[in-house]
């Protein structure tokens, strides 16, 4: 499975970006989808995750409340809208799939990833 991660840039603090995640296909080993980030220096960080099936969605405590995961499955695509951003934001931001065991929450538990795509944040 292929994962295609777009829509980063550069925004000022406040403002709103939506990622997009496009999978080349919908297997078992992508029964759920999630975003995470890694910012210079610092360790891989949950974002937020979501089912195909249910919509179930999970979210990390520093982004719950301003950013929303959502999918399109006639797309395969997984989108996260990410408002009131921070300059804490700032991350390479990337999509991941998973199957169907495991927690949403690890990045270990994912099995296949995209490219990402940078998001900074200026204050």
């Amino acid at each position: 499975v292929q994962l295609q991660a777009s829509g980063g840039g550069l925004v000022q603090a406040g403002d709103s970006l939506r990622l997009s995640c496009v999978a080349s296909s919908r297997t078992l080993a992508t029964y759920a989808m999630g975003w995470f980030r890694q910012a210079p220096g610092k360790e891989r960080e949950f974002v937020a995750a979501i089912s195909w099936s249910y919509g179930y969605a999970y979210y990390g405590d520093s982004v719950e409340g301003r950013f929303t995961i959502s999918k399109d499955n006639a797309k395969n695509t997984v989108y996260l809208q990410m408002n009131d951003l921070k300059p804490e934001d700032t991350a390479v931001y990337y999509c991941a799939g998973k199957g169907p065991t495991g927690s949403y929450y690890f990045a270990r538990q994912y099995e296949s990833w995209g490219q990402g795509t940078l998001v900074t944040v200026s204050s």
